[in-house]
């Protein structure tokens, strides 16, 4: 009974809470998941950087003064603020805070444009991140409203609507009062105010203003060189469901006999207060406790353990014995690597290891793909060139009557003619084409597409086609696929070379593949582009076929590897190659403009529909 009041209670107060001190319009509420494109593609127009990726942010701790009954109700401690750094664009992921669904959006449209002009902005005093705060949103709201005049209005019913809900001055202490002032004629004339003086509490959030970038990683525990995460003893993975990032920071490991122990429970405040104890799991089995403290967690403490854990998540990955691993062909070859930080290109950075499958018995088409095969094959014969007739020839399979009557008119007339040429030949055509597929092999091809097949799957059927198919047209190809483990090695399989005809043993290979390590993309790019350049043709495809975005284990993760892949196949275009990405990433349209191209990609929303799609696209590419 008393858990039933309370939980009513609980309910009761939290919706008067927020219906009379929250300013929260549950009924206008716009949402990040129908504009991210929109706002993606706002972004870039706008002139922002177009490596940057339109993301959820977290809500933050503001610490300003709240009302009696959000006090009472708990709430009203957090808030939902826009905020960049070199990876992203952050924004709320609801806005509710207008009363009308049109402001709401139109706060998403402004705080994306505020964002395009951040990588100038002044960096004000590092010792008072409140008055660098200050001073740089009226900066970069200068900067918008001069470069995008457009606007003015909308971002002054926006200012309207906000000064309306924002405190009263008369109703705060002196210090705040005064505080509060100065926000609103910041607000309403930008640049007016140069300084923000001193108070108890912060000022209440502006959302028309982005929120200063979160704190940098702690170094107070960086990992040592070669260090390595133990496996979990248990496979379960747990996920939170939501497309967000945590702030987070490093924190050395605690003694192990240090524990928890406290005997006022009510100075155990918030999740977020990191404690330096041992809050081991090894024999949790409620996942759920779990999650929802990281949910509510504003800050992640993360600190590295030898031991096993109960934990269900898994950093690192085993290296598969010596014995029961490919064959390798080369002792490596070294390829350069673009450090996106330095904005230069390191030389002799990755390590490509060249493979091929030393236990990969010949094998026939699997029964379930002859079907699809003989259809493509048929309609892909109508690409080969045709056989055609060579007039003209010095010597032919027959004679050529039109040139053997031209040279007997000619000599009726009195004109010279001589008697060479008189014959035609029947010939085969060809196409002066090479194609190189890189197929993606890494850990998450092992994910399910479906109850029946994963991932890995349905890349090996297409494979199978894709060969089918090209074999049928005579076209020069190769297939190769590719993972990675941190920036040596690279892992290049050879699943069929330039030189090496279609046949059972190119379908062995096919059929052994199986999921890999990570996806150095740049590097596969790279090396792919070398071995596709060598190659005698008039035009020559890169077709890279994926399930998602680059990474690794090491720092290439996020805009490293977008960086650096961006400039892999910038090289392979110089080099006179055409790139183009297949992927079944429903993500895919967030990065792969950046990388290939408005043209340069296609993103196939039904995973399973790969095998057929793909030798259809090469078709299309190749017509």
């Amino acid at each position: 009974m008393e858990e039933q009041f309370g939980a009513l209670w609980h309910r009761v107060i939290t919706r008067l809470a927020e219906r009379v001190e929250g300013h929260r319009h549950p009924q206008a509420a716009v949402h990040l998941k129908d504009l991210a494109p929109t706002l993606g593609i706002l972004f870039r127009a706008l002139g922002g950087d177009g490596g940057l990726q339109v993301e959820t942010a977290d809500g933050c701790a503001h610490g300003a003064r709240r009302g009696f009954l959000q006090w009472l109700a708990g709430t009203g401690d957090k808030a939902d603020l826009a905020w960049r750094d070199d990876r992203s664009l952050r924004l709320p992921e609801t806005i509710d805070c207008f009363p009308e669904p049109g402001l709401n959006r139109d706060l998403y449209l402004w705080l994306t444009a505020l964002a395009v002009a951040q990588p100038g902005r002044p960096q004000g005093d590092p010792a008072n991140p409140l008055q660098t705060w200050f001073l740089a949103n009226q900066w970069l709201t200068r900067q918008a409203l001069a470069e995008f005049p457009g606007l003015k209005p909308r971002y002054a019913r926006l200012v309207a609507a906000h000064l309306a809900q924002r405190p009263d001055p008369g109703r705060l202490p002196a210090a705040e009062a005064t505080r509060e002032r100065l926000v609103r004629a910041a607000l309403s004339d930008p640049g007016s105010v140069t300084a923000l003086p001193q108070a108890k509490r912060p000022p209440h959030p502006v959302p028309l203003w982005l929120h200063p970038s979160p704190d940098l990683p702690g170094a107070g525990a960086t990992p040592t060189p070669g260090e390595e995460q133990q496996v979990s003893r248990d496979d379960r993975v747990e996920d939170l469901g939501e497309r967000r990032r945590r702030r987070a920071e490093r924190v050395t490991m605690p003694e192990k006999e240090a524990g928890l122990v406290t005997i006022r429970m009510e100075n155990i405040l918030t999740w977020g207060e990191h404690v330096q104890v041992d809050r081991g799991t090894d024999e949790e089995e409620d996942l759920n406790r779990a999650k929802a403290a990281a949910s509510d967690m504003d800050r992640i403490s993360v600190a590295r353990d030898r031991r096993a854990s109960g934990a269900r998540l898994r950093f690192d990955l085993d290296l598969p014995a010596e014995s029961e691993d490919d064959l390798i062909l080369a002792d490596g070859i070294l390829l350069p690597e673009w450090d996106w930080r330095r904005q230069r290109l390191e030389p002799d950075r990755c390590r490509i290891v060249s493979l091929i499958a030393q236990d990969a018995p010949p094998c026939p088409l699997p029964d379930h793909l002859a079907r699809t095969a003989r259809r493509l094959r048929g309609q892909f014969q109508a690409l080969a060139p045709a056989r055609t007739w060579h007039r003209g020839q010095a010597d032919g399979q027959e004679l050529d009557l039109d040139a053997w009557l031209r040279l007997a008119a000619d000599r009726a007339a009195g004109v010279g003619a001589h008697g060479d040429g008189l014959y035609r030949d029947l010939r085969a055509g060809a196409r002066d084409l090479a194609c190189l597929l890189l197929a993606d092999l890494s850990l998450s091809t092992d994910a399910y597409v479906d109850d029946r097949a994963r991932v890995i799957d349905v890349i090996r059927d297409s494979l199978f086609l894709f060969a089918e198919a090209l074999t049928a047209t005579g076209d020069r190809f190769g297939v190769f696929g590719f993972s990675s483990r941190r920036r040596d090695p690279v892992r290049v399989h050879t699943l069929k070379a330039f030189d090496e005809p279609y046949g059972p043993a190119v379908r062995g290979r096919i059929n052994a593949i199986k999921p890999g390590y990570y996806t150095r993309m740049g590097a596969g790019i790279r090396h792919a582009a070398n071995l596709l350049a060598a190659q005698p043709a008039g035009r020559r495809l890169l077709l890279l076929v994926s399930d998602g975005k680059p990474n690794d284990l090491d720092r290439y993760e996020g805009r490293f590897g977008i960086e650096d892949t961006r400039q892999a196949i910038a090289a392979a275009r110089r080099q006179g190659l055409t790139p183009f990405c297949v992927t079944i990433d429903e993500r895919g349209n967030d990065y792969l403009p950046h990388l290939f191209g408005a043209g340069g990609y296609v993103v196939i929303r039904r995973p399973a529909e790969l095998p057929a799609q793909l030798p259809l696209l090469y078709a299309r590419l190749t017509a």
